[in-house]
């Protein structure tokens, strides 16, 4: 059999079961985050939570699949090792840019919604003064 054929399948075994393994962890991982993002809704977020899983596949198999072909061919075992250890390599930072690039927009959506639900500051202001009074910080008043 042609070392060629041995690395596509070997590539092909290795990135499938990895994007598989990643998209499996960071769906029952991020369950609660989303839900916390968005609210609570747990119907929302489970909806939410596999429309990225089903994203995460098709991106992801999508480039294992235009990534396959290799334009030198493999001869020797070493080139098989070199080959494969590049096209892993990149599969796996594919993978990890795609989830921190999740968990970037997910942050800013659950940062954005923390900021609506705080309407009254946690703690009572020390050191308030009502306007129109004569605080430390004011301008003294001229006389003129």
């Amino acid at each position: 059999m042609d070392l060629t054929v041995v690395a596509y399948v070997i590539y092909l075994l290795v990135s499938v079961a990895l994007t598989v393994w990643v998209a499996r962890t960071l769906s029952r991982n991020g369950r609660d985050f989303l839900a916390d993002v968005l609210r609570g809704n747990e119907k929302l977020a489970d909806a939410v939570n596999h429309l990225l899983v089903v994203g995460f596949y098709l991106v992801n198999l999508g480039f294992v699949a235009l990534y396959l072909k290799n334009a030198d061919g493999v001869t020797t075992a070493r080139e098989l090792f070199e080959a494969l250890s590049v096209k892993v390599g990149v599969v796996l930072l594919v993978l990890g840019v795609m989830h921190l690039g999740n968990v970037w927009v997910l942050s800013r959506i659950r940062r954005r919604g923390a900021l609506e639900r705080e309407q009254t500051p946690p703690v009572e202001p020390q050191g308030w003064t009502p306007p129109g009074a004569q605080g430390p910080w004011t301008a003294p008043a001229t006389g003129r």
